[in-house]
């Protein structure tokens, strides 16, 4: 009976080896443990909280696709179909949304996907503590018949597979890697396994900066830094954030930021332009959250580590790695942003990874 923790994976720079190890794509959606008791159907998330009401349709998929008793992890994902399929997250993200017609609405025009890759319990039998290689086996056979929008994630055993899907599947929006030790039982809550993502770096514009939230009041120290890249006509984009300082560090940002301060008017998003991104745009995730911020004149360049573009921003937060003096703002472009070669989501989702477009 739900909740459930998930299973988690802690995070290394290369892909592990070890006898028996065995990799999987690093699905780029919502976590979802699907629980299924006849016609009862509950969908949780990663934190405990329903999905249920958001994805109907995964429901309807669940009742159709599994087995009539069974709880099995795995992955929500909406398929972007404009051009080369592949993965969006926004999109995805689209569907939390407080009114039901919405949700409907949504549900029948961009559809979610459920990816399987875990086994926790078949009928009666808890098999939390049955080694994975068995839970994947039982897992297999238990969704032999099971037709899309359901699917079973690809595994491999083989290094050298696991190194070319780490490169392939990026471009169709996937995350990176997931290895899993040989023998693993399922522990809920534990990072057991581990994960690989794509490690880069680049020098951007801060061109502001939010208060950390101990400090709405005092405003002695910075929460986040706003980062900025031109296009090729010389417009700055939003596009991302860097955050996660210590305490102390968080207050010798504002001493090196202050004298940068200006005012909104004189700053480039001051206002929009055609297609510019410019931060404070609330959202589904934001809610009631002050997204205010403070402007800084546009001439301090940091180099930040990041994981994964969504479209033309950061999709996680960027880790600040050092200040670039050496750097002119103004060449600070989107042209330094490696972009993966782009490959079609579908592959991924039938089995076939190994075949290119």
């Amino acid at each position: 009976m739900p909740p459930v923790e998930p299973m988690l994976a802690s995070s290394v720079k290369q892909i592990p080896v070890a006898p028996g190890m065995t990799y999987e794509p690093k699905w780029d959606g919502f976590r979802c443990i699907v629980f299924r008791d006849g016609d009862e159907v509950e969908l949780a998330s990663r934190g405990g909280k329903t999905l249920t009401r958001y994805f109907p349709e995964v429901v309807e998929y669940a009742r159709r696709e599994l087995p009539p008793r069974c709880v099995i992890d795995g992955e929500l994902v909406a398929v972007l179909r404009h051009g080369l399929p592949r993965l969006d997250f926004d999109t995805l993200g689209q569907r939390i949304h407080p009114a039901a017609s919405r949700v409907r609405m949504l549900a029948e025009h961009t559809p979610a996907s459920f990816i399987a890759f875990d086994l926790l319990a078949l009928g009666d039998e808890n098999l939390l503590d049955t080694p994975y290689p068995d839970r994947r086996a039982r897992l297999e056979t238990a969704l032999a018949g099971a037709q899309p929008p359901v699917h079973l994630t690809p595994v491999t055993a083989d290094l050298d597979t696991a190194r070319r899907w780490f490169e392939m599947f990026e471009g169709a929006g996937l995350d990176g890697l997931v290895a899993k030790p040989a023998g693993l039982s399922y522990t809920p809550g534990k990072r057991l396994m581990y994960k690989i993502k794509h490690a880069r770096t680049a020098d951007v514009v801060v061109a502001g900066f939010r208060w950390h939230k101990s400090a709405l009041e005092s405003k002695d120290s910075i929460g986040s830094l706003l980062l900025g890249l031109y296009d090729d006509k010389g417009t700055l984009h939003h596009v991302g954030v860097s955050a996660s300082f210590s305490a102390s560090r968080r207050k010798e940002l504002l001493t090196e930021l202050m004298p940068y301060r200006t005012e909104i008017g004189d700053h480039p998003w001051a206002g929009f332009s055609d297609g510019q991104r410019v931060p404070g745009t609330p959202s589904r995730w934001s809610g009631a959250k002050d997204l205010s911020w403070l402007p800084v004149r546009p001439e301090l360049v940091c180099e930040v580590a990041y994981d994964h573009l969504e479209d033309d921003r950061f999709r996680h937060t960027a880790q600040f790695v050092r200040w670039r003096p050496d750097r002119d703002p103004l060449s600070c472009t989107y042209d330094q942003l490696e972009r993966p070669v782009r490959f079609d989501v579908d592959r991924v989702l039938a089995g076939q990874p190994e075949e290119r477009p």
